[in-house]
């Protein structure tokens, strides 16, 4: 531990800047986007004692003094929308930042479905054109650390105007979220992409905050009896790790100040991480926070995007508990913002989520069992929109892959996320959502379900009736049911279950091939169940996800689903 330690202390020192020159957080450059009619947080270093003064095009001032560690921090105002400001950061030196624009901010973080780029999506190439100068991106390579970072290392990360290369790169969610809404509300839109692949929702919180949940500290005795082991039996030290992580970065800088960007045609360079031992690696909780999230707190938001769920829902066990993670997440993040900006950012700004697509071989059991850890996952998901306030959820199961866990038809997940920001956040009158069960009736036989959220009306996604419910009666044997709709309402029955008492919805790994319920704006019903029968219950197998083999040569393909409208 010692060694770690001076390790640990040797880096800091080789990465400090002894310098009385003013600098400012790496998210401050030209191009950016600060939150609109607030006051944006705005720091970085200077010689303890310096005050630095923070001048903006528009007639904002501010200034701060650093600290005995060097950092300043203010809060500057904005006002109405618009481009083509400056700010200028003086003290000992003077930085000038150029094409401010100021607008909506979103961050938009998550594990790997997040950070998927939408060169690799479906319909890449009729983006291939796009010149939106007021729609800015900024964009960093995955990074983790077992403490939090001031800075982070990725030297290429930079605020870009949105061209077809800043588009491809980009995290396709986060790109036709970000793309709706700067059409539709005709001012400039930040875009914060943060995302790392294969990270469980522990990674995104700080430690401290989940030292108390007996999941998450099993997760981590986990890893660290892996680190361990590794360590005793493959000689994979902390300090071999240090020293192999230190030979790297500074190729990765000597690269970067020779003026290479690309590591080959399509990637860019990115630092390098720590993977092995395990409780310096990415699993490992908080090591994301520290890494993509602390370094950016607090810049001024509207709000946040998040896509995660797979890496915690392997099991039934582990889905069920996401329910409290996630709000745990919400309520951390919302604290958090609120907190270190002195308020600017409120303690309920908007977050949305996206619900978990379809995977796996299609339904064919009107209800499946342990084997469908993303059902559950998808209810957590589910009662979190509907507890917390001021949240949201895309709906996807009419998205996915039944054999890959990288679905590439990203588009419609990033679009009604804009969707539900339009309608929730920014007020317009828009249908944002598709149908929301509200509660139900047990009538003669039959089960009435009442929706919210049915625009128009409701429909199923193809002629032909909906197939996706299932019902069951005190015996808890679930058999498909026949359904109709009749105005917000949806009737269940069935033959087989003469008196019923539960209904379950599209409750399956992948229930895209059933008729699902849409409304008549093309917006799909999440997954529900009326019933609270317990998932999982202590002796039960722990049933892991099924990852299918890909045949070779396999090919996605884009599923058919209703337009979207409006």
């Amino acid at each position: 531990m010692i060694v770690f330690r001076m390790l640990v202390l040797l880096w800091v020192a080789c990465c400090s800047v002894a310098s009385g020159d003013v600098r400012v957080a790496q998210i401050f450059g030209d191009n950016m986007v600060l939150q609109q009619q607030t006051s944006n947080a705005v720091w970085g270093w200077a010689t303890p004692g310096q005050v630095v003064t923070v001048k903006a095009s528009w007639g904002a001032e501010a200034r701060a003094t650093a600290g005995p560690d060097g950092r300043w921090q203010l809060l500057l105002e904005t006002r109405a929308p618009g481009t083509d400001h400056t700010l200028t950061i003086s003290g000992k030196t003077t930085i000038e930042i150029r094409n401010v624009a100021v607008g909506e901010v979103w961050l938009c973080m998550g594990q790997s479905n997040m950070g998927w780029s939408t060169r690799n999506s479906f319909e890449a190439d009729q983006e291939a054109e796009v010149d939106l100068p007021d729609l800015r991106i900024f964009r960093s390579e995955r990074e983790h650390w077992h403490e939090p970072l001031e800075t982070n290392r990725d030297r290429l990360a930079r605020w870009k105007p949105c061209d077809p290369q800043a588009a491809a790169e980009t995290s396709a969610v986060a790109y036709y979220f970000g793309k709706t809404l700067q059409q539709e509300l005709g001012i400039p839109v930040g875009i914060i992409q943060r995302a790392y692949a294969g990270t469980p929702i522990e990674g995104w919180m700080p430690w401290e905050i989940q030292q108390d949940d007996p999941r998450t500290i099993q997760h981590k005795q986990s890893l660290d009896t892996n680190a361990q082991r590794r360590i005793r039996n493959a000689g994979e030290t902390v300090g071999k790790a240090f020293a192999t992580f230190n030979h790297e970065l500074a190729d990765y800088n000597a690269k970067i100040d020779a003026g290479q960007t690309m590591k080959n045609q399509w990637k860019s360079l990115s630092p390098p991480i720590i993977t092995k031992p395990a409780h310096l690696g990415h699993q490992y909780p908080g090591h994301i926070f520290n890494a993509l999230i602390y370094p950016i707190r607090p810049y001024g938001i509207r709000g946040m995007i998040w896509y995660q769920g797979e890496r915690n829902a392997k099991d039934v066990a582990q889905a069920l508990h996401y329910r409290h993670q996630l709000s745990q997440l919400i309520e951390f993040y919302r604290n958090s913002w609120h907190e270190y900006s002195n308020g600017s950012t409120p303690d309920d700004f908007p977050f949305q989520f996206t619900q978990l697509p379809s995977w796996n071989p299609p339904q064919e059991k009107p209800v499946e069992g342990l084997e469908a850890s993303w059902a559950v996952n998808r209810e957590a998901m589910r009662l979190v929109d509907r507890d917390v306030i001021n949240t949201a959820m895309a709906v996807s199961i009419d998205t996915g892959d039944a054999i890959a866990l990288h679905p590439k038809n990203k588009k419609p997940i990033g679009i009604r996320h804009a969707k539900l920001a339009l309608q929730n956040t920014y007020g317009k009158a828009i249908v944002g959502s598709g149908p929301r069960y509200l509660g139900h009736q047990v009538n003669n036989g039959s089960v009435v379900l009442k929706f919210d959220g049915i625009g128009s009306g409701l429909m199923p996604a193809k002629p032909g009736p909906l197939n996706g419910f299932a019902l069951a009666g005190n015996d808890r044997n679930w058999h498909w049911a026949d359904a109709t709709i009749s105005g917000d309402t949806v009737t269940v029955s069935s033959k087989n279950v003469p008196q019923p008492v539960a209904v379950r919805y599209a409750w399956a790994m992948n229930p895209s091939r059933r008729n699902l319920l849409y409304n008549e704006q093309g917006l799909p019903a999440s997954p529900f169940r009326t019933d609270d029968w317990p998932l999982s219950k202590t002796g039960d197998e722990i049933v892991t996800v099924n990852k299918p083999e890909k045949p070779e040569g396999y090919q996605s393909v884009d599923w058919s689903r209703p337009e979207m409208k409006q």
